[in-house]
């Protein structure tokens, strides 16, 4: 997309350019992908990794010589636990969704205001927006109640600056009725970008061009202040600038989780050392002395050297030796699945002035908090 080109109130107009509806999904799986996604992200860590290289080295019967059963039940409990744990927090981000996407907004719609749901709303909608509502889509501000088209919002969630004052185009805040406020014929803009502070379009009207900046914008995620309601035009939905700057929930990890990778690796090139000190004892053995009882103890096949003896008892000492990692590092995954719900719990951190509990929103960074 080069350009956005938007007409005020005209769907049918807009549609031809497919724009998306303003529904938001910050979820990272849904039934179907759950298994697979969720299997794939616990794998990279590298003990998980290192136990089911070990569950597939004992379904092999020449160099097993422990049973399959004492590896893959630890190996399930912790997938399983860590899997329930990240379906938690993925419940509670489709929940959220749910709650943000269902919010009213009163849209201009063959000259009359409606409820809409927020995922309902389009590029094109002229919205009217009260004092004290979240703002549904990045809009351009037509026009306000205040004076010279004037509004104020707060952008705490956008940055750390609370107050910002907003001013409507002067040509459309003039027009007063809200049936006259899609009489400009089209707003011609960039297309969907990050940059919060920074917003080039033109109005056309009239056969005259009028600028529009960021002074006019009213971006997703500001409430409005102390102003009685104000009209605003559907720029950008779903690709709001807010949505921009969070990008794709991502598959996070702590210094915790990065120092026990390091640990593992560091942990299992010193038990491949021993496997390898122990088949070259076994290889020299075998050379040696084995070979003396070939004649009532041969070798099991498909042995039939004792290179290739040393090569299976190297992976026979890798599974007998395996507790060097021990698959109780991973008892962190309930650890933090705990403090989660000690956030959630603690009383200090309960505001009673808006009733609202801490809400511990992923259970994979708790320590870092600390």
């Amino acid at each position: 997309e080069e350009e956005r080109r938007v007409k005020a109130n005209d769907r049918e107009h807009n549609e031809k350019f497919q724009y998306a509806n303003n529904c938001i999904v910050t979820s990272k799986y849904n039934i179907l992908t759950f298994l697979p996604v969720n299997l794939f992200e616990q794998f990279q860590e590298v003990a998980n990794t290192y136990f089911l290289f070990l569950l597939i080295l004992q379904l092999i019967p020449q160099i097993s010589s422990l049973s399959w059963f004492t590896t893959i039940v630890p190996l399930a409990l912790v997938l399983s636990i860590t899997a329930v744990k990240d379906a938690t927090d993925d419940y509670f981000r489709h929940k959220s969704d749910n709650q943000v996407n269902n919010r009213q907004s009163q849209v201009l719609i063959r000259g009359r205001l409606q409820n809409e749901k927020w995922m309902n709303v389009k590029v094109g909608d002229i919205i009217k927006l009260e004092n004290n509502q979240f703002v549904a889509a990045d809009l351009l501000l037509l026009s306000s109640t205040e004076p010279h088209g004037l509004c104020y919002i707060e952008t705490a969630e956008l940055d750390e600056t609370n107050m910002k004052v907003r001013q409507s185009v002067s040509v459309t805040a003039e027009l007063g009725d809200p049936n006259n406020l899609a009489s400009f014929d089209e707003v011609v803009c960039e297309p969907p970008n990050n940059k919060l502070d920074r917003f080039c379009g033109t109005l056309y009207w009239r056969e005259k061009k009028y600028p529009l900046t960021n002074q006019n914008m009213l971006l997703r995620g500001c409430v409005l202040r102390n102003t009685e309601a104000c009209y605003g035009l559907v720029i950008f939905a779903p690709d709001t600038k807010l949505m921009q700057n969070s990008g794709r929930t991502k598959f996070k990890r702590t210094s915790i989780d990065r120092l026990m990778n390091t640990l593992v690796l560091w942990i299992f090139g010193f038990l491949v050392c021993m496997g390898v000190i122990l088949a070259v004892g076994n290889a020299v053995w075998e050379r040696e002395v084995g070979s003396l009882f070939q004649s009532y103890l041969p070798w099991d096949p498909p042995v039939d050297n004792f290179m290739f003896s040393a090569f299976l008892s190297f992976w026979s000492y890798i599974i007998i030796l395996n507790t060097v990692v021990p698959i109780s590092l991973y008892v962190v995954e309930v650890i933090r699945l705990g403090h989660s719900y000690f956030i959630n719990w603690d009383r200090q951190m309960f505001c009673s002035r808006c009733n609202t509990a801490a809400e511990s929103r992923t259970t994979t960074l708790n320590e870092e908090l600390g």
